[in-house]
């Protein structure tokens, strides 16, 4: 506004009087005696512009006034409540969100600070969860263990090798956990390095075929593999991909006591699909939802080896979806159960 205003006095007051007497001049040319008054008619002219250009002045003052009031407003209003939202959310209150607003750069901002909001307070919401559920895990093996430490510290149990293998075990069970958990904070996070690359997980499939199989009893189940020779390359961590069918066979182990094993792979561009198909217990349709809860265990009563953390699963469907797959699972009392992953095709 003051640049507009001053611009238009300086033309008026330097420019205007001598395009005036120009005009003046063009007409004293076609005709007209103008020499007696043309003086009076300058200041005239000089004195209505002046008159004008004040008009102008306290017109266009107030009309930029109270639109710039107007426009400041409509743009403050909705910063300050931006700035009422932000110091809510700063104490605490992750449910907080700013409102659609009218103004597109206004708007576009609130949708950013809401999806930051909505991610955090996921975030906050996963590790209440984590440490609650971590804190109940705890319990169980601290109290074994306080428990066998006072009855050995009065007297009342016995020291034997029994007694010190069973504080081993849940000592080693306590730093399973702990490591478990870091995994799993991690994945959920998106720390955990994963390098993607084009491999062949034949080589892959045959190793842990060979390590599994050394730990099967002569009586339990059968472990297979049913791939092709040379199946599709995928993009993948095979480091990972390892990890997560050390897991699902590790459970299908745990769950089995006879009949088989099955890895199957088969391709299903632009995904290949790797099952880990048990004839063990099975979950019932009840529980399927909460397979892949964290610190979800099936019927302990029905486990060859306890001692699992309950994190595996949920560690494992983190990692396929780091590497672009998706975790399902299949299941029917008695008869089995069919965990399966897709990795990316090259």
């Amino acid at each position: 506004m003051l640049s507009g205003l001053s611009t238009l006095v300086m033309v008026g007051k330097f420019f205007s009087p001598h395009l005036f007497g120009l005009h003046l001049k063009s007409l004293e040319g076609r005709g007209f005696d103008l020499s007696e008054i043309r003086h009076e008619l300058v200041e005239e002219f000089e004195t209505a512009w002046n008159r004008g250009a004040w008009c102008s002045i306290l017109i266009g003052a107030t009309v930029a006034g109270g639109l710039s009031y107007l426009v400041a407003r409509r743009i403050v209003q909705p910063l300050n409540q931006m700035e009422k939202i932000t110091r809510q959310f700063a104490q605490g209150d992750l449910k907080a969100r700013i409102p659609e607003n009218e103004i597109a750069e206004l708007n576009r901002l609130a949708i950013s600070f809401n999806r930051m909001a909505a991610n955090l307070e996921g975030v906050e919401q996963r590790r209440r969860e984590l440490i609650g559920d971590l804190t109940h895990e705890l319990r169980t093996p601290l109290t074994i263990i306080e428990g066998y430490l006072e009855g050995l510290a009065d007297g009342t149990i016995e020291s034997s090798a029994e007694v010190f293998q069973r504080l081993a075990r849940e000592t080693t069970r306590l730093h399973r956990l702990v490591d478990d958990t870091q995994e799993l904070s991690k994945a959920e996070a998106g720390y955990l390095p994963i390098n993607i690359q084009p491999v062949n997980l034949h080589p892959l499939f045959l190793s842990l075929i060979q390590r599994f199989s050394d730990q099967l009893l002569e009586k339990g189940p059968v472990l297979r593999l049913d791939c092709p020779l040379n199946p599709p390359l995928v993009f993948a961590d095979p480091e990972r991909v390892e990890q997560i069918l050390v897991n699902l066979l590790g459970n299908a182990i745990r769950y089995t006591l006879e009949g088989s094993i099955t890895i199957r792979v088969r391709s299903e561009p632009p995904k290949l699909w790797i099952a880990v198909i048990d004839t063990g217990y099975g979950i019932s349709s009840e529980d399927l939802p909460f397979v892949f809860d964290r610190f979800w265990r099936s019927d302990r009563s029905r486990v060859r080896s306890p001692g699992g953390t309950g994190i595996g699963l949920a560690i494992s469907r983190r990692l396929v979806e780091l590497q672009g797959g998706e975790l399902q699972v299949h299941s029917k009392i008695d008869e089995g159960s069919t965990f399966q992953f897709s990795l990316p095709l090259v």
